[in-house]
């Protein structure tokens, strides 16, 4: 009896510190990959301008280029999330890390334009790594757990994603090929510490099947999980607001320069860091998933319509602890959603979200954009408003699921 129970015992310290090493190498991974992502941002006009591109038409490939990525993540993230749970999470995320190095290195070295739209269609078909490392984190943490470790997860793609242009732009100073090759080394870092240290994690019986098989949709589809999927989809549309018009809102109404429109940036990023890492897990543990939702929409809310209502530089400190303290929202609707989702199917369902961001990210920045282009003379908040109308709706939303979840219990 007590060989059983020393056992017992072993295998749940053994588990517990095997996890944790497998959360250290996602959380490291994630924080690379965003990295290296970042990286390449601030050089990519100049190196399109070494290709041959024409100065006039730069921004365009910018955005074409941008656009063709998270296209292809749209078209592809779901079929990724879906490999994952038939041929495990690891397959999957070494392949996705393989591309964006195979990617980068393209990029660096390539001469002809063409090439580049190769390369940024290929990087964006195998970009499963958010997918991946999410389903992870859903596959070793209890449910009461994964807002704290969603709540990292995300900090770590904040940091890297703050780290990675400051890096690119200081590389970018003694080649333009530079900060491409130094994204392939970081990314082929991630891929050998993932393929040697991350252990598969993807569930028993977790194969994919119930994808083959008729009806079985029917049987796992669980109530609520359409709605709760709209609403992480407006606040990932809401989301892209601030990253496509924050300069010029701020350049025409502060008239803040770019030394001052780069100082605030950083101290948004550092403020979503600091509270998806410190604070999430802490607020969702204490009242919930539903009620953490609510506070980060309130939150955000809020925040926008101090945009909209801005008037000096000062004014925009508890703004950005408002929207920072929005940023709560999307680890603890990630937590509900795998709540709701069975183990099987946790790869789908991450692989959806990832789809999600990659579709707002697309039509989020043509959208506020032209909000702004058109408000911009008479009415530039008109965005802001136009944004925390969303989270009305989404609001809304969060307690017709919530009544019927109660009901359906």
């Amino acid at each position: 009896m007590h060989f059983i129970i020393d056992n017992f015992i072993l295998d749940k310290v053994t588990a517990r510190y095997s996890h944790r090493g497998i959360l250290t190498a996602v959380l490291i991974t994630a924080t690379l990959d965003a990295a290296g992502l970042g990286l390449v941002m601030p050089i990519l006009p100049t190196l399109l301008d070494q290709v041959g591109a024409p100065d006039d038409m730069i921004p365009l490939h910018v955005g074409l280029l941008t656009a063709l990525y998270a296209i292809m993540q749209f078209l592809c993230a779901p079929i990724l999330g879906r490999l994952s749970d038939r041929f495990g999470r690891r397959r999957v995320l070494v392949a996705s890390l393989a591309g964006a190095t195979i990617d980068y290195l393209v990029l660096a070295l390539t001469d002809t334009l063409w090439v580049f739209y190769l390369a940024r269609a290929v990087a964006g078909i195998t970009g499963a790594t958010n997918a991946v490392t999410a389903t992870v984190i859903a596959d070793i943490t209890p449910p009461d757990q994964r807002a704290k470790r969603y709540g990292w997860l995300g900090a770590c793609y904040g940091g890297g994603m703050i780290a990675g242009p400051a890096i690119g732009g200081l590389f970018g100073g003694v080649s333009p090929h530079l900060p491409f090759l130094v994204a392939a080394a970081l990314a082929g870092i991630t891929l050998v510490l993932s393929a040697s240290l991350l252990r598969e994690t993807r569930p028993p019986g977790s194969n994919g099947s119930h994808a083959q098989q008729p009806g079985t949709a029917k049987r796992t589809a669980v109530p609520g999980m359409l709605i709760l999927l709209a609403v992480f989809g407006i606040v990932q549309f809401i989301g892209q607001a601030p990253g496509s018009t924050w300069v010029l809102f701020t350049q025409q109404r502060l008239d803040w320069n770019p030394v001052e429109v780069g100082v605030s940036l950083s101290i948004f990023g550092m403020v979503q860091v600091f509270v998806q890492a410190a604070l999430t897990g802490r607020i969702v543990s204490r009242i919930g998933e539903t009620r953490a939702i609510l506070v980060g929409i309130a939150a955000d809310a809020i925040g926008l319509i101090g945009l909209a209502l801005i008037a000096s530089t000062w004014a925009m400190l508890p703004i950005l602890a408002a929207l920072g303290l929005g940023s709560i929202t999307l680890p603890a609707l990630q937590t509900l959603l795998s709540r709701r989702a069975p183990e099987q199917q946790q790869g789908r369902l991450q692989g959806t979200l990832a789809s999600l961001n990659s579709l707002t990210s697309i039509i989020g920045p043509v959208t506020f954009t032209g909000i702004f282009a058109l408000t911009r003379t008479n009415a530039d908040g008109t965005l802001w408003i136009c944004a925390a109308a969303l989270y009305v709706l989404c609001a809304l939303l969060m307690i017709r699921e919530t009544c019927a979840s109660r009901r359906s219990r």
